[in-house]
């Protein structure tokens, strides 16, 4: 039986899984990184960092097994972050990434001037700030000189994929999230690359994100104890090699992640645009598509306020503290926009604020306004999948926020649906492991290998009572930030 690596690259630390056909995993080995910040709202990596985290860690994930039976290795990551290459492939300065805001005038003008209906036309989407496209036009209007040198245009786990193959590759559902490419046709957009002042050449090849794209370069393999004919397949992003992860691949499937960001992931057979654009429509790692809420903070937030706020790293210790016939009845409200949002306001102005505190409020009561507002922000990107016209009446829940119970039951009960948690719950890396068993032909589909690996170790029903609370909550939270949006701008 063949062992398959998955690898994660996350914004914090990058996560290797080392899996056995039987979906088994043999071990795991997690390496974290250094997050820069220049600038206020700035957010940068070294491309360098992600690479030697993942040299020092493969060899120590294959500590004590028998490297000759690795088959192929499936990398996942965070999407969007541009990676600039000159003509030598050196990297020309620190990745921006995903959750970098500097782009406000550029996704201004995108959606203004180009225009938003011309932009969903093109690509299926219109511009966010933490998409790859205004970070092109950014880097043209501010750093003309590093953009001329630009030679190849690369995302996060695929600049880990070209270490180890020599291969500029690119899989569908990641490069959806630049901005850059006609996600239904599945190819570049060739007005959109010329908005941004660049070429296909400068562009990775496109794969399906199990499709093999090479096998390791000898060098590599002799560094990292591996066999040279390894397969690498395109993986895929983060998002949605979790999708793949927790088996949602199925029309109509739901996947909640609760991670640094939050997601609200719905798999479908056939591409499809909200009017609104609220919504992202990208490619599915399956070979399909999806669409998809995303907010900036959610885990997040929780770190943020219990951390950073409370001085504290035991979450748990906070959440006992929280009478559970309190829930649905907190007159405490958080706005979780601590980094600016994208689903469904795509407002980079927008802060996080607690709201409704008085005498009597309690250090429980604020740590619970946290979990409830980011509850409350997914459920804005579920009201628009309702809206228009795709129902989800359950959902699979992963993520590190996903670990809590009171998280859970919170989510549950906000969304009003049945909540199911992988048995095996390693996010986007069990995903990327899964795909390179699909490349190696071990199984013959993403949905034939979701079928044979996934399974569910515990499903979290709503409460009736405890929704209905939620609902009448829900509904004075939708009030917040319309009430707040215009003073927004004025605290920059």
């Amino acid at each position: 039986m063949g062992y398959y690596i998955g690898i994660d690259l996350g914004t914090s630390a990058v996560k290797l899984l080392l899996v056995d056909e039987a979906g088994a995993i043999l071990n795991r080995v997690s390496k974290p990184y250094p997050l820069l910040f220049p600038r206020p709202g700035w957010a940068e990596q070294e491309p360098a960092a992600w690479w030697n985290a993942c040299l020092t860690g493969l060899p120590e994930l294959l500590a004590g097994f028998d490297a000759a039976r690795v088959a192929a290795v499936g990398v996942a990551g965070q999407m969007h972050g541009l990676v600039a290459l000159d003509e030598r492939d050196q990297v020309i300065r620190p990745a921006i990434l995903w959750n970098d805001g500097r782009t406000g005038e550029e996704t201004a003008y995108l959606n203004n001037t180009v225009g938003k209906n011309v932009l969903s036309q093109r690509t299926g989407n219109i511009a966010f700030a933490g998409f790859t496209a205004p970070k092109l036009l950014w880097m043209r209007r501010h750093e003309p000189e590093n953009f001329a040198r630009i030679r190849k245009i690369m995302l996060p786990k695929d600049y880990i994929n070209y270490q180890l193959t020599g291969v500029h590759a690119c899989d569908y559902s990641d490069a959806s999230g630049m901005l850059l490419l006609d996600v239904q046709n599945k190819c570049w957009s060739a007005p959109m690359l010329a908005e941004c002042g660049v070429s296909e050449a400068q562009m990775p090849r496109l794969f399906e994100s199990y499709e093999p794209i090479g096998t390791l370069k000898a060098d590599v393999a002799a560094a990292l104890g591996l066999p040279a004919n390894v397969r690498v397949v395109a993986g895929a992003g983060d998002n949605a090699a979790a999708a793949v992860g927790t088996g949602t691949v199925q029309d109509g499937a739901c996947n909640i992640s609760l991670g640094t960001s939050g997601t609200l992931f719905i798999a479908a057979d056939a591409f499809g645009v909200d009017p609104r654009n609220a919504l992202h429509a990208f490619a599915h790692a399956n070979g399909r598509f999806h669409l998809m809420g995303c907010m900036l903070c959610a885990a997040g937030c929780n770190q943020w306020f219990c951390g950073d706020i409370l001085q504290t790293s035991d979450y748990a210790g906070e959440q006992q503290a929280i009478d559970p016939q309190r829930l649905g009845r907190n007159r405490v409200f958080f706005l979780p926009y601590l980094m600016g949002e994208r689903s469904p306001i795509n407002d980079t102005d927008a802060r996080g604020a607690f709201i409704g505190m008085s005498m009597d409020t309690t250090r429980a009561d604020m740590v619970q306004a946290v979990l409830e507002g980011v509850a409350f922000a997914l459920r804005d990107s579920l009201e628009v999948a309702k809206s228009i016209g795709v129902p989800v009446t359950r959902s699979h829940l992963c993520g590190g926020g996903a670990k809590s119970p009171l998280w859970q039951t919170v989510l549950a009960n906000v969304l009003n649906i049945p909540l199911s948690l992988p048995q095996t719950e390693e996010g986007p890396g069990y995903g990327a492991a899964m795909l390179a068993m699909v490349g190696c032909g071990a199984y013959d589909s993403v949905a034939a290998c979701a079928r044979a690996l996934v399974r569910t170790a515990k499903t979290v029903q709503p409460d009736p009572a405890v929704a209905a609370r939620y609902e009448e909550r829900y509904r004075q939270f939708q009030r917040i930030y319309p009430a707040l949006r215009d003073l927004f701008p004025t605290l920059r």
